[in-house]
């Protein structure tokens, strides 16, 4: 099955239709059409995670375990939009003396874009796919959503379409809100397309940023929102090191191979002091020793692997220090390297290798690790491991510049979808600043418009003075919140 240009070009004037007569929702009743998504996803869970493990290679569990982090995302997205906080609701009221001048009374508040195009990811078949992050948060920022599914993934996408478009028709939704398309044509169709409005992207730095091109190179340029990928670097000071040197490289062994290595926030790189090499090779092989080696999801992504894998290892100044293979299966493989070797060749930390391996990088004075983090390209992630009493406040500070999520002691494998979360980070991580995970995900796919002077009957409701959605207002500077929404709203389609 492949979408035609010509049949794109129908899906999108649908979902344009279907965008039209939803705008007005009001936020409780678009939650509802959310909830319903997710409510319709867990009834068919046994179906879709069938699916998957037969396309993808991926255990059950951790199918499962995707699955029920995408509907409590859609959940979740519901109860944010029911608060009205992405409304971002200001209100200034008329003000005649106004320190400069006499002020009109303007109100401002967020818009949905219209229709976005989504693409989905391979390695997360619902996480970040038809019904995964971008396409969730566009949902709920009012949009309209025409998702191109990977074709890694095709079966499982076709039905998880089919189970979302069923679930919104049967909640009320209008026709077409939610649709999928296939095929290289109508994906360059829909970035191109007039009325679409902007496009969320997970995958590759080059498909990313050819995706990126296309938008930008449009009659009327639109949004970008990619996420493509990072190495994660991880920073070891001298006294964590000298503290816990094994917990540290059992952590680095067990997240770098989670997955087989396939998550965008893998840790591909960890410096270390210098002076432990054959400690580090023994402490890996004990940390890796039951490793269990799985097939990665594609073969496109194992020969995408073992070139990056033999591209690096081949590069002057790496040398390998854990042997791995590139097996239908492939076992972990450990490169290294030393602070002078990357100072006079700074790609080689900016190798990304998707799968199974890694690079560790040995220093020689603690005092170098600001400058070494400045060779670096952005990333998702940063870490630091490090003690309580360590002065890391110029590293720190580096970290932040280059990162869009710097974690202490931890492991950067493992996106919770909150509040506060951010995943996304500087060019070549992300191609904007915004996040693709958590609720601040929503605002991406919204636009501010400002009404001046107009009637009282003819403002939006988040706008209103009577505020009937009972939603956050920003009233002359000073922010109130209303004790509680009803529990139904009187918008509507």
């Amino acid at each position: 099955m492949t979408t035609s240009v010509e049949e794109l070009d129908a899906v999108v004037e649908a979902a344009h239709a279907a965008f039209e007569k939803a705008r007005t929702a009001d936020p409780f009743t678009r939650a509802s059409w959310l909830e319903a998504v997710a409510t319709a996803l867990d009834a068919d869970a046994d179906v879709l995670v069938a699916l998957g493990e037969q396309e993808t290679h991926l255990a059950e569990a951790r199918l499962r375990g995707e699955l029920k982090r995408s509907t409590f995302q859609l959940r979740l997205f519901a109860d944010e939009i029911r608060r009205g906080e992405h409304f971002d609701a200001t209100i200034d009221h008329a003000d005649p003396e106004w320190g400069m001048g006499p002020r009109p009374d303007l109100r401002r508040y967020n818009v949905p874009l219209g229709v976005v195009g989504v693409f989905g990811a391979s390695n997360f078949p619902f996480a970040f796919s038809v019904m995964g992050g971008d396409s969730a948060s566009a949902l709920a920022a009012g949009c309209a959503v025409v998702h191109k599914a990977h074709d890694g993934h095709l079966q499982l996408a076709l039905r998880t379409a089919e189970v979302a478009v069923a679930a919104l028709d049967a909640a009320g939704a209008p026709s077409g809100l939610f649709a999928l398309v296939t095929g290289r044509s109508a994906a360059e169709a829909l970035v191109d397309h007039p009325l679409t409005k902007a496009i969320g992207f997970t995958g590759s730095t080059a498909g990313g940023r050819a995706l990126f091109n296309r938008a930008a190179a449009r009659a009327e340029p639109i949004p970008f929102f990619g996420e493509l990928g990072g190495i994660n670097a991880v920073f070891v000071t001298e006294n964590a090191w000298a503290a816990r040197r094994d917990g540290i490289v059992a952590g680095y062994a067990g997240s770098f191979t989670l997955g087989m290595g396939q998550f965008c926030t893998k840790p591909g790189l960890l410096f270390i002091p210098r002076g432990h090499t054959d400690a580090v090779r023994a402490a890996l092989n004990e940390a890796l020793k039951d490793f269990i080696a799985a097939p990665l999801l594609s073969e496109r992504l194992h020969e995408g692997f073992a070139g990056a894998v033999g591209g690096l290892r081949g590069t002057q100044g790496v040398e390998v220090l854990v042997e791995g293979d590139f097996a239908e299966a492939p076992s972990p493989t450990v490169l290294h390297t030393s602070a002078s070797a990357v100072r006079k060749d700074p790609s080689i930390l900016r190798q990304e290798m998707f799968g199974p391996a890694s690079l560790i990088v040995e220093y020689g004075d603690e005092s170098e690790l600001p400058a070494l983090a400045g060779l670096l390209e952005g990333q998702l992630t940063t870490t630091l491991q490090a003690e309580a009493d360590d002065d890391v406040s110029d590293l720190a500070a580096r970290l932040t510049d280059l990162s869009g999520r710097v974690l202490w002691n931890g492991w950067p494998t493992g996106v919770t979808v909150s509040y506060a979360q951010h995943h996304g980070g500087p060019y070549p991580a992300t191609s904007s600043n915004t996040t693709s995970v958590g609720t601040a995900a929503i605002r991406r796919f919204l636009r501010p418009v400002a009404f001046q002077s107009f009637p009282a009957d003819r403002l939006p409701e988040p706008v209103q003075d009577a505020n009937p959605w009972r939603v956050p207002q920003r009233i002359d500077g000073e922010w109130q919140r209303p004790e509680a929404a009803p529990a139904t709203a009187g918008g509507g389609q």
